[in-house]
C-alpha cells in the first residue's frame, strides 16, 4: 500500500517492522523488494511526495552497465530481444575483468576492491532478479550504438537500459513493491536515527515514529545541499545547477554519522556534466534531457574562444562525468560545445529537444557572431587551427576509439576528430549541472554500514549513491544503477535475514 503525509491511508498505521528503509529510489526499492521477498514486514519512507517519487533514479536515463559473455547473457535480461536485431547487432561482450577494471581505474585505484568485486559479479544475476520484478530491459540503440559497416556497434561498456528511462525503472519497482505489500510512505523525511534495544527508532519531520530490527539508509547524496556543497566540494560549487533530485540533500548520511558510522570516499568529489545553460536551477522530472554528454563528437570552447580539454581522449562515458567541474573553472561557468556535420547526425534526442540552447550558423564567421559573450576573433582563430591540425588519413569511425586526432595543438584531440568545415554549424551553450556527490559512508560487501573501526554497526545498511567506496574522481556511466541495485538486494536480505534471526 502507498501513503502521504507519512501515514498509511486505509489502514491502522502500525509503527514496527521488521525492516525500515529510507529513501525510495532504485537502491530502496530493491532492498525493500529484497527485505520483503525474505519474509520481512518492510515500511519504506520516502521524503518526497508521490508527485516526485524515485529520488535521482527517476531523473536517470536507466542505463545499466552489467557484465555479460555475450548475446546468450542479455537475452536472460532482454528475453524478448528479436532475431532480426540479433543479426546487425554486434553486441559483443563485457567481462567482469573489463568492468571491475574500468571502474577501478575511473577510481585511481582508491575503490573498494571487494565492495567493487560484489558489485560485478552480482551485476548480470541482479539484473535478472529485476527482470522477475517487473523491470523491462532493452538494447540502448538511440544513445550506446552506432551503425558501421550495416550493423549497430554498442561501445563504451553500456549495452541496455531500462523501459521508459529512470522513471520507468521506479513505476516499476514501485508497482511490484505495491504488490508485495511493502508499506510505502510518501512526505516522511526521517530527522533522527537512535538505537531501540537490539534494533532502531526513525522519527520523522511529520512526527511518527517507526521501530524496526535493521535500517538501510538509501537516501543519496548530498548534491541538493547549497551549503554541503560549498563546504565540501569547494568554492563555487553553490553555483552549479542540479540535475537530479532537490531531495538528496544528505540526510542519511548525517543520520548515520551521528550513529557512529565512519564518513569514506571522495567527500571533495562529484559527478557533474555538461548541462544547457538555460535549464532551470534545480532538477525538473518533467525537464530530463538537458544534459549535454556527446561532446566528445565535436569541439568545446570557452568564454575566450578556447578550448581546455581534449575532447576525445575517450568515450564519453569514461569522461562525461568531470566535465561539470571543468566548465565550472572557466570565465563565467560557461562552455560552447560545437558540431558540424560530420557528426550532428550523430547526436542523441538531448540535443534534439526543444528547450535546448542551440545556435545555427551557416559559416564558422556567422556563428562566432552569434554566440553572445564569446571572444568571437579567438574562437576562429582555435577553430582554424583546429580544422588545420585533424589528421585525416585516419578513418572516423564513432563505435571505437579510432585514434583520428590532431596534430601540432597544445590541447590536442586524441579520437574522433573531424575538421569542421561542413556547414550548417551548431553550437550548444553549457555550464555544469551536478548529478550526485561521491562521499558518503562506508559499508562492507554485505552492504552492512561501518564504524571508524570497521566493525558493522548491527542493522544498519546503506546503498546507492550514498556508498563512499566505489566512486573517485570519475564515474562511469550506468554504474549508479547497477551497484544502488546489487547493494540493495543484498542489504534487503541480510537485514531481513538479520531480524528473523533476532526474532
Amino acid at each position: 500500500m502507498t501513503a502521504g503525509d507519512g501515514f498509511l491511508s486505509g489502514s491502522f498505521a502500525m509503527d514496527h517492522y521488521d525492516v525500515v528503509v529510507l529513501g525510495g529510489g532504485n537502491a530502496g526499492l530493491c532492498a525493500a523488494l529484497s527485505a520483503r521477498e525474505t519474509g520481512a514486514r518492510v515500511a519504506l519512507l520516502e521524503r518526497a511526495p508521490e508527485t516526485e517519487k524515485g529520488g535521482n533514479s527517476a531523473h536517470t536515463g536507466g542505463a545499466f552497465r552489467v557484465a555479460y559473455d555475450g548475446v546468450d547473457d542479455l537475452k536472460r535480461l532482454v528475453p524478448d530481444l528479436l532475431d532480426s536485431e540479433i543479426e546487425t547487432s554486434d553486441f559483443g561482450t563485457y567481462s567482469a575483468e573489463d568492468f571491475f577494471d574500468e571502474l577501478a581505474v575511473q577510481s585511481q585505484y582508491r575503490a573498494d576492491p571487494d565492495v567493487l568485486d560484489t558489485v560485478v559479479t552480482d551485476s548480470l544475476d541482479t539484473l535478472e532478479w529485476m527482470t522477475g520484478k517487473g523491470v523491462r530491459f532493452m538494447p540502448i540503440y538511440g544513445r550506446q550504438a552506432f551503425k558501421v559497416d550495416g550493423k549497430y556497434k554498442f561501445w563504451g561498456g553500456l549495452t541496455i537500459e531500462v523501459s521508459g528511462g529512470g522513471l520507468g525503472l521506479v513505476d516499476a519497482l514501485t508497482r511490484r513493491a505495491t504488490k508485495d505489500d511493502v508499506d510505502i510512505l510518501y512526505g516522511c523525511r526521517a530527522r533522527s536515527l537512535t538505537r531501540n534495544g537490539e534494533g532502531w527508532q526513525v522519527h520523522c519531520a511529520s512526527g511518527q515514529d517507526y521501530t524496526a530490527g535493521s535500517v538501510i539508509i538509501a537516501t543519496g547524496g548530498f548534491h541538493a545541499n547549497l551549503r554541503w556543497r560549498t563546504q565540501f566540494l569547494g568554492p563555487g560549487w553553490d553555483l552549479a545547477k542540479v540535475r537530479g533530485s532537490r531531495f538528496n540533500t544528505g540526510d542519511g548520511i548525517e543520520l548515520a554519522l551521528d550513529v557512529g558510522a565512519a564518513a569514506h570516499g571522495n567527500w571533495s568529489g562529484c559527478h557533474a556534466v555538461f548541462y544547457d545553460l538555460n535549464a532551470p536551477a534545480m532538477g525538473d522530472i518533467n525537464l530530463l534531457n538537458m544534459q549535454k554528454n556527446y561532446f566528445h563528437l565535436g569541439v568545446v570552447v570557452n568564454a575566450d574562444g578556447e578550448r581546455f580539454f581534449d575532447e576525445g581522449v575517450d568515450f564519453r562515458n569514461y569522461t562525461y562525468s568531470s566535465m561539470g567541474a571543468r566548465v565550472l573553472k572557466q570565465p563565467g561557468g560557461v562552455a560552447w560545445q560545437i558540431f558540424d556535420q560530420h557528426s550532428e547526425h550523430l547526436l542523441p534526442d538531448e540535443y534534439r529537444i526543444r528547450q535546448a540552447t542551440r545556435i545555427e550558423a551557416g559559416s564558422l564567421e556567422e556563428l562566432a557572431g552569434k554566440l553572445d559573450g564569446i571572444n568571437a576573433k579567438g574562437l576562429l582563430n582555435t577553430l582554424n587551427a583546429f580544422n588545420h591540425a585533424v589528421d585525416e588519413n585516419t578513418s572516423f569511425n564513432p563505435a571505437v576509439r579510432d585514434g583520428r586526432s590532431t596534430r601540432g595543438l597544445g590541447i590536442p584531440k586524441s579520437n574522433w576528430a573531424n575538421p569542421l568545415t561542413k556547414p550548417p554549424f551548431v553550437a550548444y551553450a553549457v555550464t555544469c549541472g551536478i548529478t550526485f556527490t561521491f562521499g558518503g559512508l562506508k559499508v562492507d560487501s554485505q552492504a552492512r554500514v561501518l564504524d571508524e573501526d570497521d566493525q558493522p554497526i548491527k542493522g544498519l545498511y546503506a546503498a546507492g549513491e550514498l556508498v563512499g567506496n566505489l566512486y573517485f574522481v570519475k564515474y562511469a556511466g550506468g554504474a549508479g544503477l547497477t551497484s544502488g541495485s546489487v547493494l540493495g538486494r543484498i542489504a534487503g536480505q541480510d537485514a531481513a535475514t538479520l531480524t528473523n534471526t533476532d526474532s
